[in-house]
């Protein structure tokens, strides 16, 4: 059973002790003569809620209830006045109020509204307790060590509060952009709507407007008979999560961008205008604004997915997580493999440390899971983890070296098949690097999804 705690504020010592008699007996009761009283204590205890007096000395109870609603927008406050003055009890129901009773109090009366009350609250917290449950079991990677990261999760608890506020999402590669945006949904109000993610970069051109508003009944050639919903509309009372958002056609931006200013669209091949309700979160790696510059991207929808910019840095920003995240994915991968590692070797620590994370928490994820995979004992070791010790390791980052080529034998070389060799070799190490997703694959390499596609196909990488 869920204690709640009650903050009495009258200044009748009467009604004060009446009151706590009464509610004493399932709650804890705290009573005030004025209402400065009470706000100083709330520094140290905050109540489940308040009973409070609209006619006190010193504060008014009006102002007592705007203050209290300015630094706690969620606390349930009665408002308790000597007689039915409208005026009053609208002024402060406009305030926040949770509801008002009058004096001479009629004790069962109050018990009823107080039980109405604390029932809000608790189905509240319930909520709570489920976003929080979630957050714990799906979205361990948000390690608060590091104090940027810290700022990222408060900035995400804030706007998660809005149900539709547009937020952009912008990091390097493999930073957890999707986890931030399954973080925001799930600490939103909409978090027992559906979650829809478009990675728009995978779609071809030529069928994300499809794809994201639907089409009616022979809209194209290949179309459905029944006509299809789009993505949008599955998302309704949701959350729309649109990775890799630079990647949208002009077409399919400007047709967002409609949605996004009216809330309402239009199916391909459609007459009916259709309304959804959602939050639009967006991400990408790329840098729109330079991408509004050279006209790739409208500068319009930008300032219009960007209403909120979360920035994630990268790892290699926020070292101190390293270590952290590495012991958290050490006790996934031990529990999933079976393994018996209960610690990481402080040689394998500093090698974590010191490599440069370019495929920042992912890198990091896949480097634990090979370790612990391939590894055995209890400790993981610098070995199993593949890592270049750190006194002889060389980086991109920190030395470049000129490429050393081999000489042409005296045979001759097969230049077609040295190439083939040469680009199956870096397509395998970006596909490894970017954990199997085609698209960050295709970014390492500076190639569009396409033809990275199309020549994996061909040289038959797995």
């Amino acid at each position: 059973m869920i204690e709640y705690s009650i903050y009495v504020v009258d200044d009748e010592e009467s009604v004060r002790d009446g009151i706590s008699m009464v509610l004493g007996e399932d709650y804890r009761v705290e009573t005030f003569p004025i209402a400065e009283a009470a706000i100083d204590a709330m520094s140290e205890t905050t109540p489940d809620l308040i009973l409070l007096d609209i006619g006190l000395p010193g504060m008014s109870g009006i102002d007592a209830l705007r203050e209290i609603k300015n630094s706690h927008p969620d606390m349930q406050i009665i408002i308790i006045t000597a007689y039915e003055d409208i005026d009053t009890v609208i002024a402060a129901m406009k305030l926040g109020a949770y509801d008002y009773v009058v004096k001479p109090l009629y004790m069962r009366g109050l018990k009823v509204t107080i039980q109405n009350a604390l029932e809000t609250i608790k189905l509240r917290k319930e909520v709570q307790a489920i976003q929080e449950k979630y957050i714990e079991d799906n979205i361990p990677c948000f390690i608060r060590e590091s104090k940027s990261i810290q700022s990222v999760m408060e900035l995400i608890e804030m706007v998660a509060k809005s149900p539709d506020t547009p937020i952009l999402i912008t990091g390097e590669t493999g930073t957890g952009k999707e986890l931030i945006a399954s973080a925001i949904h799930y600490r939103s109000p909409r978090f027992r709507g559906p979650l829809i993610t478009v990675n728009c970069a995978a779609i071809p051109a030529d069928l994300v407007e499809s794809e994201l508003f639907g089409y009616e009944k022979g809209a194209f050639t290949g179309a459905v008979e029944s006509g299809k919903r789009g993505l949008i509309e599955e998302a309704e009372d949701g959350t729309l999560f649109l990775d890799e958002v630079g990647d949208l056609s002009t077409a399919a931006q400007a047709k967002l961008l409609r949605f996004l200013d009216e809330g309402q669209f239009y199916r391909v091949g459609g007459t009916k205008k259709l309304s959804v309700k959602t939050r639009v979160i967006s991400a990408t790696n790329r840098d729109l604004g330079t991408m509004v510059k050279k006209g790739r991207f409208r500068r319009d929808l930008f300032y219009r997915l960007a209403v909120v910019e979360v920035a994630i840095p990268s790892l290699n920003q926020r070292r101190e997580d390293i270590v952290p995240l590495a012991r958290h994915f050490l006790l996934e991968f031990k529990e999933k493999f079976g393994k018996k590692f209960s610690s990481i070797s402080p040689e394998a620590e500093k090698a974590l440390m010191q490599h440069d994370w370019i495929g920042n928490i992912r890198e990091l994820r896949n480097v634990i899971e090979r370790g612990v995979l391939t590894g055995s004992g209890r400790e993981l070791t610098p070995g199993a983890l593949g890592l270049v010790k750190s006194d002889t390791r060389e980086t991109p980052r920190k030395k470049k070296e000129k490429a050393g080529y081999p000489p042409i034998p005296p045979g001759g070389v097969d230049l077609t098949s040295a190439m083939e060799e040469f680009e199956k070799f870096y397509m395998a190490e970006a596909l490894k690097r970017a954990g199997g997703r085609e698209t960050e694959a295709a970014k390492f390499l500076k190639m569009n999804y396409s033809t990275f596609r199309y020549r994996r196909r061909k040289l038959g990488i797995e």
